[in-house]
């Protein structure tokens, strides 16, 4: 092979790891604990939304301002704010998972991802009653 074949071959390779390697999105989830620690760090939080806690949100007079109480699986309890319209289903959500920052005293939202499992379970009959109608089919 010539010089320059190999070359490219090098370079192509090289570009491959390199997308690779930047594609990939390394971060972990942490307690709100473990954010604390961080303060000012950008960190990854799974948590829920704490019901028994207002959620502050006027679309009038502020549409861009939005707070609620999560609560992580540790049970630790901290006050969000998202500076950004409310998500629709935030109150029905199983799960959220914020990204943002710790400040002092409460976590700095900059994007609220809801796991709403509803939305993807089968109904274990009908389900059932697929399997059979399928193999009666064959």
């Amino acid at each position: 092979m010539k010089k320059t074949n190999i070359i490219i071959l090098i370079g192509i390779a090289a570009l491959i790891v390199g997308l690779l390697v930047f594609s990939v999105d390394f971060s972990t989830y942490d307690t709100i604990g473990s954010a604390k620690n961080k303060k000012g760090k950008f960190v990854h939080l799974i948590a829920k939304l704490d019901k028994s806690q207002p959620i502050t949100y006027d679309p009038i007079n502020n549409p861009n301002y939005l707070s609620f109480y999560a609560i992580d699986s540790l049970g630790e309890k901290t006050k969000v704010v998202y500076h950004n319209s409310k998500p629709g289903d935030l109150e029905k959500s199983e799960r959220i998972v914020l990204k943002g920052k710790m400040e002092n005293d409460y976590f700095d939202c900059k994007d609220i991802l809801l796991k709403c499992p509803s939305k993807y379970k089968d109904d274990k009959k009908v389900l059932e009653k697929n399997m059979k109608d399928q193999t009666a089919s064959n």
